[in-house]
């Protein structure tokens, strides 16, 4: 492969974090144009970049290795002031949605959710390949999702299993930063890395051709 065509994604040094080695000959730190670097720190002057930038170490530095994921999204939220938490769910994931419900209500939160499926719109309606609707007929509807979350006034949303793209889309929409809880993958129950982690074992077919 060409050099000028590796990145992070190439790296097994990670000297960026560790300080402790010597940087690979393609890093992106060594070769980083000065400019880009200070335009990307600007960034971060700004208020709320700055605050969710601190609030999000502190979080990372009070519960590493101590905290889930569930416990870190909550006290983060609290730090940053968030009150109105919107939930963004897959319909497959509603019970887990009612438990993160109760929870943060339980920390005080007040919580509105849309499900994936909102406004029952047929798949045909969107364009969507009549084949698609042998598995549901009617669509995931991420842009109503964000728009219903907009109108609440959310402080902050959470993605709940959405699917390839659908998460994209309501991303695309909110009004309110976004972050995940919960990553669908319906073979692993909802755990993608593991197929990352037994790429050269069990799951060594993601080496084969995608299959169209």
């Amino acid at each position: 492969m060409n050099e000028s065509a590796l990145s992070c994604a190439n790296c097994a040094v990670i000297n960026c974090d560790t300080q402790d080695k010597s940087y690979p000959p393609f890093c992106l730190t060594t070769h980083l144009d000065p400019a880009l670097r200070a335009q990307a720190i600007a960034c971060y002057a700004e208020d709320d970049n700055r605050r969710i930038m601190q609030t999000a170490a502190r979080v990372e530095y009070d519960g590493y290795l101590k905290w889930t994921r569930v416990q870190e999204t909550m006290t983060f939220a609290r730090r940053m002031g968030y009150q109105k938490i919107g939930i963004a769910t897959c319909v497959g994931l509603i019970r887990e949605t009612r438990t993160l419900a109760q929870l943060l209500r339980e920390q005080g939160f007040s919580v509105y959710g849309a499900a994936c499926k909102v406004g029952a719109v047929p798949k045909t309606e969107l364009g969507i390949d009549p084949d698609c609707a042998q598995i549901g007929c009617n669509s995931c509807n991420p842009i109503l999702q964000a728009k219903l979350l907009n109108r609440e006034k959310t402080d902050l949303n959470i993605i709940m299993g959405l699917c390839v793209g659908h998460d994209i889309l309501f991303t695309k929409y909110s009004d309110a930063p976004v972050t995940t809880l919960v990553t669908k993958d319906r073979v692993l129950g909802h755990n993608p890395a593991a197929a990352l982690y037994t790429a050269d074992s069990y799951y060594a077919k993601l080496r084969n051709p995608i299959e169209e």
